[in-house]
């Protein structure tokens, strides 16, 4: 471990360079308190009044002044290496800060030509912030240079990682708070290190950031005494660098050797690998920074102790307007900077304030790797006949779909091989979900250790496993966000465990499509597969089709949901997904094998209506029908369609249509998403008056929720998952959640009107069906015979 002492560190720099950085920090930090409190005034030209105060303070303090303190050192590092480096900003409300840094660097006033550079551009700045029509405290979307959502916390070092993969070339750091540091997801993302290749990757420079508390409350890793975080750290596989104290020269420093140790192992650590040949996996270094929370401001309020406690972390002194003695106190705070050193009296940064500030792509707040949708490139998609499965007859054939989007996967996997810019994550599931294909192009990537038995590991590979899904949702948005492609594969009930973490993706995402200067990224594309109806042998803990209700409640300009019925439809939503910009796709699809249905002219015009009438199944030859059996998904197709066989032969007079539905949005007005149906459309599809019995992959009061105000509402009967599951036979889930096929027969007999007497013997020969199939896998194990040699035969 290389330890650097705030008391006793070397002076690594001149008097000049340490005046210059102390200038900087200051300018960062006066901005950021002018940004908390003031709405004019900027540069106190005239003493302060209550009326030069917002109204409302809102905003968070505590974490301000340390992280001024690394976006200047960062400035310095870039600027004297010529660094190609991206910052990610892990502390939930450092929005002053990151503001600052970037409107003092210029690269504010390019994005925002109106917060000019000046008095007037600082006043517009200093009033925008947490105020009515104007940016956020916590760093977002609208913060230039910044990839990471500051408003939820454990998400920063896998955005880093994701960042880091694939650009050699880039420096990642990476504040990580001390109260973020508590968190799971960032926990188990402190393994990323053993994924990250140091010879076709950038690297990852973290920076734990501990100020000592939370909102309330003491850091845990702040309290630990440093021997025992320095085992905890090189547990993780890191070499801590410390920084530590509260007098601002010995902490610029500390700081300033900190990073250039820190530099100068990545370079030898990089080096090794690039050019010498070097296979142990590196250890990377780890700085600790230790300064006081809400650093530089009031030492006492009201005869409290405020910096350096809990009480400093959003907005010191509260009472501003109305406690003359508060107002007093920020005049003396914000005077304490000395602004007129920092300023001229045009209100333009002075000379010494920029001179460690880097130039042009250079600057954190203008490299275009937080501007993804800039770098990116087209993926190069091949030719989806290549893949097609031959369906010379519906449902004659079967295969298994996620199978067949494994071959086309490995393709693109070796299409991307050299400029590498795409990558498949997954919780140690690629095989299991039938993508093992990939493989022949790109293995695991793995920097760990190696044993004889293993599979597949490859210190180069872009496969990317990791039994958390929060570091792999983590790594593929920062991969996204930083201009390249992937796919998210995960079983279906665990997808919720990331619920929280696409919120924030998606917000980001409906947020930049407001900003015109930020460039459309690549989708985040999930692959939900081994799904509710095919986890018959897991059981109950693994049957959870609820992440499509999570996602539809979402902004319909983000949000798409397909669940394509067989192989081919998987492909061509597959191909449109990751052709797609800007969108969460998620797409619901069974690994294990599934009748084919549609040629692949077919599915792409199916998939590109997104719902249709299957005139080959159904029974209207030219007439109204008497009754629609609609579906959505792989299994309820299949029991919509083995229903349809079984009302032909049993009532040939009946008029069936049968509706396969892939888009699932398109069930929504027009008004309310972009895929969906205008009432005529819908209408026509379902008809008005006409009973609907709908078979749906998931909980079908989502279903319901999504149509109710279509005009045929009263007449639409939703079959789904009910949260009944059980180890049991495949064909038994469908039984006892009312979605199978005998079922369906008997909710069309129960809703056309006058067939239930007409049809009392056929109702009464589907109800004995499902009795025998009770009987039968109590003794057998296996589902019946007329239902596991079923097959379409129409």
């Amino acid at each position: 471990m290389t330890s650097v002492d705030t008391q006793q560190a070397p002076a690594s720099l001149t008097e000049d360079e340490l005046r210059t950085l102390d200038a900087h920090w200051r300018a960062a930090n006066y901005l950021s308190v002018g940004q908390i409190y003031l709405m004019a005034n900027p540069l106190l030209t005239e003493p302060l009044r209550p009326e030069h105060v917002k109204p409302r303070l809102l905003g968070h303090w505590g974490t301000s002044p340390g992280l001024n303190l690394v976006y200047t050192h960062l400035n310095r590092v870039i600027r004297t290496r010529d660094l190609d480096a991206l910052c990610i900003w892990g502390p939930g409300h450092g929005g002053p800060a990151v503001v600052a840094g970037s409107w003092l660097e210029g690269s504010y006033t390019q994005t925002y030509p109106d917060i000019t550079r000046d008095a007037a551009g600082m006043a517009r700045l200093f009033k925008q912030f947490s105020f009515p029509g104007g940016v956020p405290s916590h760093v977002a979307p609208e913060t230039p240079g910044s990839i990471h959502e500051g408003g939820e916390l454990g998400y920063a070092l896998s955005h880093a990682y994701g960042a880091a993969f694939d650009n050699p070339g880039l420096l990642v750091a990476c504040v990580i708070g001390d109260g973020e540091a508590e968190t799971g997801p960032l926990a188990a993302s402190w393994h990323s290190d053993k994924f990250l290749d140091p010879v076709h990757d950038g690297a990852v420079l973290p920076i734990l950031h501990l100020n000592g508390y939370k909102i309330a409350n003491p850091a845990v890793l702040a309290r630990l005494p440093e021997p025992e975080l320095d085992e905890l750290l090189k547990g993780y596989g890191h070499d801590p660098i410390h920084v530590t104290g509260d007098d601002p020269a010995a902490v610029h420093r500390a700081m300033a050797q900190a990073m250039d140790t820190a530099v100068d192992r990545i370079t030898a650590l990089q080096r090794a690998a690039r050019e010498d040949g070097a296979t142990e996996r590196p250890r990377w270094p780890v700085i600790v920074l230790r300064t006081p929370k809400g650093w530089t401001g009031p030492g006492h309020v009201d005869g409290l102790p405020v910096e350096g406690t809990w009480r400093s972390h959003q907005v010191p002194l509260s009472a501003v307007r109305d406690t003359p003695e508060h107002l007093r106190q920020l005049e003396a705070w914000l005077r304490s900077y000395r602004p007129e050193e920092l300023f001229d009296e045009h209100g333009r940064p002075r000379p010494d304030v920029l001179a460690c500030v880097p130039d042009g792509p250079r600057r954190l707040g203008a490299t275009p790797h937080a501007n993804g949708g800039l770098l990116l490139r087209e993926l190069p998609l091949p030719s989806l006949e290549r893949y097609a499965v031959p369906v010379d007859k519906p449902g004659a054939t079967l295969h298994e779909p996620t199978r067949v989007l494994g071959d086309m996967l490995q393709d693109v996997m070796r299409a991307t091989a050299g400029r590498r810019d795409f990558r498949l994550v997954g919780p140690d599931e690629t095989a299991s979900n039938r993508l093992q294909a990939v493989y022949a192009a790109s293995g695991k990537a793995w920097q760990a250790g190696t044993l004889d038995v293993d599979e597949h590991l490859d210190r180069h590979g872009r496969v990317m496993e990791i039994l958390s899904e929060h570091t792999c949702q983590g790594w593929l948005e920062g991969y996204l966000l930083t201009g390249r492609h992937g796919l998210f594969s995960c079983y279906e009930a665990f997808v919720h465990i990331v619920d929280s973490m696409v919120n924030q993706h998606i917000k980001w995402l409906r947020t930049t499509r407001r900003l015109p200067w930020r460039a459309p990224i690549a989708s985040l594309n999930y692959l939900l597969t081994s799904h509710v109806w095919r986890q018959d042998h897991n059981g109950f803990s693994h049957q959870d089709p609820g992440f499509v209700d999570h996602i539809l409640n979402k902004s319909p300009e983000a949000v798409r949901v397909y669940l394509p019925p067989d192989a081919n439809t998987l492909l061509s939503v597959a191909d449109h997904a990751l052709r797609s910009r800007d969108y969460v796709n998620v797409i619901v699809a069974g690994k294990q094998p599934c009748f084919d249905w549609l040629t692949m002219e077919q599915a792409k015009v199916h998939c590109a209506r997104g719902a249709g009438i299957w005139e080959w199944a159904g029974t209207e030859n030219g007439g109204a029908p008497d009754a629609v059996l609609a579906c959505a998904g792989d299994v309820p197709t299949q029991e919509v369609l083995a229903a349809a066989q079984l009302l032909r032969g049993q009532l040939p007079e009946l008029s069936v249509r049968v509706v396969n539905v892939v888009d699932i949005a398109r069930l929504l007005p027009g008004e309310e998403h972009p895929h969906g149906m205008s009432d005529f459309e819908y209408d026509g599809l379902f008809t008005t008056d006409k009973p609907v019995i709908f078979a749906y992959h998931g909980y079908p009061w989502l279903i319901h929720r999504l149509a109710y105000r279509r005009t045929g509402h009263p007449h639409l009967h939703v079959r789904g998952y009910k949260e009944i599951g059980t180890t049991t036979t495949p064909f038994d889930m469908v039984v006892r959640n009312d979605m199978d096929r005998y079922r369906l027969v008997m909710d069309v007999i129960d809703r056309v009107p006058g067939l239930a007497v007409r049809a009392a013997a056929v109702r009464q020969r589907m109800e004995d069906a499902r009795l025998r199939h009770h009987e039968w896998i109590r003794v057998h194990g296996t589902d019946l015979p007329e239902v596991a040699d079923w097959s379409w035969d129409g």
